[in-house]
């Protein structure tokens, strides 16, 4: 496992993928292939490079699918949390899979795509780790290393690395990846049901123990079916 802190990633996979339509009317989004190979292979294949050794995957949307994928890969090993019944969100996802996550765990969405800088993500999540601080560190980017992202961004991050939200009708200078290195702390006393993890967010901002680490590489938002062929030129040229 090197220097990283955990182990083991959270993989969210169970999402509708209403934004990547017409393509995930037959298939769910992380199996959308881009450059060559499912999205969610990219996520995973970054994992292994780094030395993860297991990914606790949520399935709902089409899961049949994506779990008889996932169960073929060897690294990391796969473990499915079923949401067939329900789709819980975020949140909901994270409490479901509770028992198959050790303290702390790394967690990201199925269909992050990102070209690590002089560190990997993982590792320079782990480098800025204290326990003792931080509920979550999220891994945020500044726009310049966001491709194909025209949003007002997520946060603003203070020179301690505190994040707090994007005020209305401002621009906030860095964004969230949809990679984060999570405490278990973040989940305690949490909703039932499906929620947010914004709502767990919020309090640990209010308690001052959201954190950030800005990307040093280059982040893909990859929501739609019109991102897709940017984001394959960007790989290709490295």
């Amino acid at each position: 496992m090197s220097d990283l802190v955990s182990d083991t990633a959270m993989v969210m996979a169970a999402g509708l993928g209403k934004r990547m339509r017409p393509l995930t009317a037959s298939q769910p989004k992380p199996l959308v292939r881009v450059a060559g190979k499912p999205l969610v292979d990219h996520a995973l294949d970054r994992m292994a490079e780094a030395g993860l050794a297991r990914a606790v995957v949520n399935v709902h949307y089409l899961a049949d699918a994506l779990e008889a994928h996932l169960l073929e890969r060897e690294a990391p090993r796969v473990i499915i949390s079923d949401e067939r019944e329900e789709l819980l969100e975020t949140g909901g996802g994270l409490i479901k899979a509770k028992e198959d996550l050790p303290d702390p765990f790394f967690c990201l969405n199925a269909d992050n795509i990102w070209l690590d800088g002089p560190n990997n993500a993982f590792a320079d999540l782990s480098t800025r780790w204290d326990p003792e601080a931080m509920d979550a560190l999220l891994l945020v980017v500044p726009h310049t290393r966001a491709a194909n992202y025209a949003g007002e961004g997520d946060f603003y991050m203070d020179p301690l690395r505190k994040l707090s939200r994007r005020r209305a009708g401002r621009i906030a200078p860095f964004i969230y990846t949809g990679i984060q290195l999570v405490a278990q702390r973040l989940l305690r006393d949490a909703p039932t049901g499906k929620f947010s993890t914004n709502i767990l967010w919020n309090r640990a901002i209010e308690e001052g123990r959201l954190f950030g680490v800005s990307f040093t590489g280059l982040w893909f938002e990859v929501g739609t079916p019109q991102a897709i062929r940017p984001t394959e030129v960007a790989l290709e040229r490295g």
